[in-house]
């Protein structure tokens, strides 16, 4: 029963994260940087601490008792999630949901299961798996299958996204992706999926914190909500320097107050898509909670984002007009992708 529901939890995660950027498409007449910056307040902000307070209502104490050292290494990998937060949007911005997300989460998949191996094979600790420790055995050898899988199918999107280019004339590329741009949306994908991964590091390093919550007396399915408050805090100090930074270059500051726009409507779907992104990782703890597998945890809540994502990909329309073999690369190299998920996750359940 416990799997069971961990696999509903990263379902529900998933289509939270899969759906996030569809209400910042209702937003009009917004730079890119206002209304990302309007979302991510509510994102690493105002609801971590609110779910929190709701969930486990002592974590303001455990964080405050908590060593520098944690509270460091939780911030820090907030910080390079936060550069692939911030490029994840661009990422979408440029390549749509469909394409973009493809990537962006094949990397972080990938790159997910390898970053806390890495660490620990520098700065080893009991009971965590080391790089060189999945090269010596039959279930990280397959994890690194899974990786290799993984980059194939990127490969393939990659290509899908190559021949859409030449099959589609600007007019409707732009219809459907209105600044589609191959390149652009491909150097930021790769910075944003492997910068990302950097989120499940983050959760392993405020572990401390989730554990104190549990030997307190709080719920387990809601231990991570207080590292999230801490490693979301280094999300938001990324994406703020940079949007305000946007904001300054652009002169668009002035979007927070025109009247010219619609600001409760942009402020409501902004505030509504910056909900929905933190509600991924809610869920995702809850799953996390009761499968009790990190690495896991994190290739099967991508897998679902894949899934709701490229569902959203194809509702929009953004693959229409190209040819067949176009629609069945793409195919493909989702298909790669999400088995190279499967491979990690057998891998992951192995003796390592």
């Amino acid at each position: 029963m416990g799997v069971f529901l961990g696999i509903i939890f990263h379902f529900i995660g998933g289509f939270a994260s899969g759906s996030f950027y569809i209400p910042f498409k209702k937003v009009r007449d917004w730079a890119w940087e206002s209304y990302w910056i309007v979302g991510g307040l509510f994102s690493w902000l105002i609801v971590p601490p609110l779910a929190a307070w709701l969930t486990v209502p002592g974590f303001a104490a455990i964080i405050g008792q908590t060593d520098a050292a944690t509270l460091g290494w939780t911030y820090l990998m907030g910080v390079f999630w936060g550069i692939g937060g911030l490029t994840y949007g661009l990422g979408i911005r440029y390549l749509g949901m469909s394409l973009g997300n493809s990537v962006i989460l094949g990397y972080c998949s990938a790159f997910g299961a390898l970053v806390p191996s890495i660490y620990y094979n520098f700065f080893p600790a009991e009971g965590k798996i080391t790089f060189s420790g999945m090269l010596g055995s039959d279930g990280g050898r397959l994890v690194l299958l899974g990786v290799a899988v993984c980059l194939a199918g990127i490969a393939i999107c990659g290509r899908a996204g190559m021949m859409k280019e030449k099959d589609l004339p600007e007019a409707q590329k732009k219809e459907s992706v209105k600044e589609f741009s191959l390149v652009k949306g491909l150097i930021v994908a790769t910075v944003s999926g492997i910068l990302s991964a950097c989120f499940n590091f983050g959760i392993e390093a405020g572990k401390p914190m989730a554990a104190e919550a549990v030997a307190q007396g709080f719920n387990p399915l809601f231990q991570n909500n207080v590292t999230y408050v801490v490693l979301l805090w280094g999300g938001l100090t990324t994406n703020f320097i940079w949007c305000m930074a946007l904001n300054a270059r652009n002169k668009t500051f002035g979007d927070y107050t025109n009247k010219a726009t619609p600001l409760l409507h942009n402020y409501t779907f902004s505030a509504f898509a910056g909900t929905t992104w933190f509600l991924q990782f809610f869920f995702y703890g809850m799953g996390e909670s009761k499968l009790g597998n990190g690495a896991s945890s994190w290739i099967l809540h991508m897998a679902f984002i894949i899934l709701v994502s490229n569902g959203w990909g194809i509702w929009l329309k953004e693959w229409r007009g190209v040819q067949r073999r176009t629609l069945v690369t793409i195919a493909t190299g989702i298909l790669t992708i999400l088995a190279s998920v499967v491979i990690v996750g057998v891998g992951n359940a192995l003796p390592k």
